[in-house]
């Protein structure tokens, strides 16, 4: 591609919102490398003249995001910083023709599943053979993969399925191709990722297929853990679990939205559950996989919601005892079902709220926390900071969860496990030592 530099093109990928939007900008950045085309991620020392920015469309905190990280780089294109810039994901999906309108100094707008087109700007081709073939844009001993497309689930509130489209699963020997190819990178740890991942294969092989797929992972050579985000807890296939009690290598760990707690919440955000049945699906996961650590993500502020509400959300956490919580305040999305409502709540009492919730979980993190202490955990070393070396259990994941400081006088190496006796507790992190 031609530009006004004589130099040769160097693009530069940003990338806001999800591990699903670093999926795809690393599958771009290792098509555009794969077509002889310098390609880096979040650039710091600002010698590209290129700038793809992968947005997101979630909440409004993430739209801001995403305009202003645009805006930031048509102001350097202005002043001849960048020759080109594109934008694609969640946002452009949803609003392409009024970001063309509003902000026309972009030189194209292409939608989530647009990865050819935007190919052709460079000239490049799409090249099917990849798999896995990707500039990863975390450590080199992790990575996500992505194991189906879009959702076909209802949620009032959520306007994924608009930016996304129908749920679309890859097939199992894709998946499996891909993980060998991740760890003879080097990569020891996936992280499976999709809207929804317990409707898994229900579109290509006509039932759920997440458990045949873990069995599969599990036996890659080289694979050491393997970690499930995003199950929707109503019909949740227990299978999962089979497979988890039967690989030492699946972590006992599952990422399960629940959003809420009361039941007009739940039949409101259109669910499909009611919080006894969470409550009794919990209790089976726990009695069928004795340790496995669960998250959950809460939406606190959704119309209607009442303080009465809020203290059953409260008392819901305080008897259920999440190991991991993460918290969202309710973001009014057009052509969602919930658009409908009243959105009555000012920001400031959803923030009030989300606050009071996770005081409740604060205490419940400490509690367990402490309860690990004196006891030794195998530790994946993910970084050094601050002159100590920072890791996870396998009841971690990355950037969302605990992490564990390790004290060691003996140089480790960043993505090699090591056993750590937890000599401290804190709110949401852990202390230990080298055994």
């Amino acid at each position: 591609m031609k530009t006004k530099t004589l130099k040769r093109d160097k693009v530069n990928i940003i990338t806001l919102g999800c591990s699903k939007n670093m999926v795809d900008s690393e599958v771009l950045s290792g098509q555009l490398i794969a077509n002889d085309i310098d390609t880096i991620h979040e650039n710091t020392k600002l010698d590209h003249n290129i700038v793809i920015i992968n947005t997101c469309g979630f909440i409004d905190k993430a739209k801001e995001e995403s305009i202003n990280t645009i805006l930031d780089n048509v102001a350097l294109k202005k002043k001849g910083k960048l020759d080109k810039v594109y934008v694609t994901g969640c946002l452009s999906e949803r609003y392409k023709n009024n970001l063309e309108e509003e902000i026309p100094e972009v030189d194209a707008f292409f939608g989530t599943m647009e990865l050819p087109q935007i190919l052709k700007q460079f000239e490049a081709d799409y090249k099917g053979e990849l798999i896995g073939e990707r500039l990863l844009a975390t450590p080199s001993h992790y990575a996500y993969v992505k194991i189906s497309e879009g959702c076909n689930r209802t949620c009032s509130f959520c306007a994924i399925p608009l930016m996304r489209g129908q749920h679309v699963s890859r097939t199992i020997e894709s998946i499996v191709a891909e993980a060998k190819q991740l760890v003879s990178r080097g990569v020891k740890e996936i992280m499976l990722i999709a809207q929804e991942l317990t409707y898994y294969g229900l579109d290509i092989y006509k039932k759920r297929e997440l458990p045949r797929l873990l069995n599969q992972l599990a036996i890659v050579p080289g694979l050491e853990w393997i970690r499930l985000h995003y199950a929707y807890p109503s019909k949740f296939p227990m299978e999962i679990l089979d497979a988890m009690n039967a690989h030492d290598n699946i972590c006992k760990y599952l990422d399960m939205p629940l959003q809420h707690a009361a039941d007009n919440m739940l039949k409101a955000m259109k669910r499909n559950i009611t919080r006894a049945e969470m409550e009794d699906l919990v209790n089976a996961i726990r009695a069928k996989v004795p340790g496995i650590c669960l998250r959950t993500t809460l939406i606190t502020g959704f119309p209607g919601e009442t303080r009465e509400d809020v203290e059953e959300l409260k008392i819901f956490l305080q008897k259920m005892k999440f190991d991991r919580v993460g918290i969202f305040t309710y973001s009014h999305e057009e052509d969602t079902s919930a658009f409908d409502f009243e959105d009555a709540i000012s920001a400031e009492e959803k923030e009030e709220r989300a606050q009071e919730i996770m005081e409740v979980q604060q205490d419940i993190s400490l509690e367990k926390n402490a309860e690990k202490v004196g006891k030794v955990f195998k530790v994946l070393v993910d970084k050094r900071e601050s002159g100590r070396y920072i890791g996870r259990t396998e009841f971690d994941s990355v950037e969302v969860d605990n992490e564990v400081i390790i004290n060691s006088k003996q140089k480790l190496v960043i993505g090699d496990f090591v056993n750590v006796k937890i000599t401290k507790a804190f709110d949401y992190d852990l202390e230990g030592d080298i055994v």
